[in-house]
């Protein structure tokens, strides 16, 4: 583990100058880190966001980037997810700490690639779950940790929208670039569910795909990224799946971009052998955080009644973006507990390989 010593800071570099690196900043300055350097090979992005986020030094290549800071302690990884395992383990073998966003790469077998790195360079790495750090979560995992809920025998994930597909033709659609549609986009609930219950190893999981939107234009999400124009769309636009664990929990998820639904919705719901609970998000309109109302509650029986507990939180419009991005500082300098770890990581991308894999032979599939 970094120790630091007195009067110094870490030393961050980024690779990305996408939407996300408002929240890495964001993070990383609430640490106490200092952002050194930001590369994207984007002409003129790098340079745009470092005067934007008052970073001192930008370049149009990752080499560059680690050529000219060899005092960088960390780099940020946002970039398109084909790009994702091989970035950080660059990074890594560079001697790097690495915070990476999601998904942490294509494929299982990648995240076991990332380890190696990690392990042969003695460096941390650690990805954007951000929904870890929502205030209704750290709640509930306190209450999961303290015993108050028992085995979680069962759960439900689900990340849904009615009208989110992120644009046409573009890396998101891709499934080269991106590895597939809204179940590796939108994994934050499978993981949080799996979260909840102790990151189980997988044992058998039976998954569908669909696409029967995934064409469809009115089905376009709010967020204005543009269509590109002769790209390729060739992702699913909703993922269906059944998990059992070895320990004998069970996993339900269901995740989709367009879907005929009432609204978009996001939430955990388990049954613990102590309590229930549920962790939820709902919006007003698809993907517009500040339209979203969330709820945190344990079902319980207590003197022979059911009780409800709604738990308070303090309200995050950025979904704990920023807390995660602080976790990571604060973990590789020694201060914090990792709220993840890579081993999740690969645990997470088995059961979201198991579904495509099921999906595409019809049949379940073993782990």
């Amino acid at each position: 583990m970094k120790e630091m010593t007195k009067g110094t800071s870490t030393k961050v570099g980024v690779i990305g100058a996408g939407g996300m690196l408002q929240y890495h900043a964001a993070g990383f300055k609430q640490a106490g880190a200092e952002i050194l350097a930001v590369a994207d090979p984007a002409p003129g992005a790098a340079q745009k966001a470092a005067t934007k986020w008052g970073v001192p030094h930008a370049y149009e290549s990752v080499d560059a980037m680690l050529k000219a800071h060899p005092e960088l302690d960390a780099v940020s990884v946002i970039v398109p997810n084909k790009f994702h395992a091989s970035l950080a383990i660059q990074c890594l073998n560079a001697g790097k700490h690495v915070f990476c966003e999601k998904p942490p790469a294509l494929s299982a077998p990648e995240v076991l690639e990332i380890i190696a790195a990690s392990k042969k360079s003695g460096k941390h790495v650690m990805f954007n779950f951000n929904n870890r750090a929502r205030p209704e979560s750290q709640a509930m995992i306190k209450y999961v940790e303290q015993g108050q809920v028992g085995k979680i025998n069962s759960a439900q994930a689900k990340w849904i929208r009615r009208t989110g597909i992120p644009g046409f033709g573009g890396w998101f659609t891709t499934k080269e670039l991106s590895g597939g549609g809204p179940l590796i986009d939108l994994l934050h609930m499978v993981d949080l569910a799996m979260y909840f219950m102790g990151y189980p190893e997988p044992a058998h999981v039976l998954g569908q795909t669909f696409n029967d939107f995934i064409q469809d234009k009115s089905f376009k999400g709010p967020w204005g990224i543009p269509d590109r124009v002769g790209g390729v769309t060739d992702v699913e636009n909703a993922a269906h799946g059944f998990v059992t664990f070895k320990t004998g929990q069970v996993l339900t998820l269901q995740v989709s971009w367009a879907e005929m639904i009432k609204r978009e919705e996001v939430s955990v719901v388990f049954q613990g052998t102590k309590a229930g609970g549920k962790v939820e998000r709902l919006f007003g309109i698809d993907g517009l955080d500040n339209t979203a109302i969330d709820t945190c509650e344990l079902y319980v029986q207590e003197n022979g009644n059911s009780v409800n507990r709604s738990i308070v939180t303090p309200a995050c419009e950025d979904m704990g973006r920023i807390a995660s991005a602080a976790n990571f500082i604060e973990a590789i300098e020694g201060r914090a507990k990792p709220l993840n770890t890579p081993e999740q990581a690969y645990r997470l991308m088995q059961v979201i390989d198991a579904i495509y894999a099921s999906a595409k032979s019809g049949q379940p599939v073993s782990l």
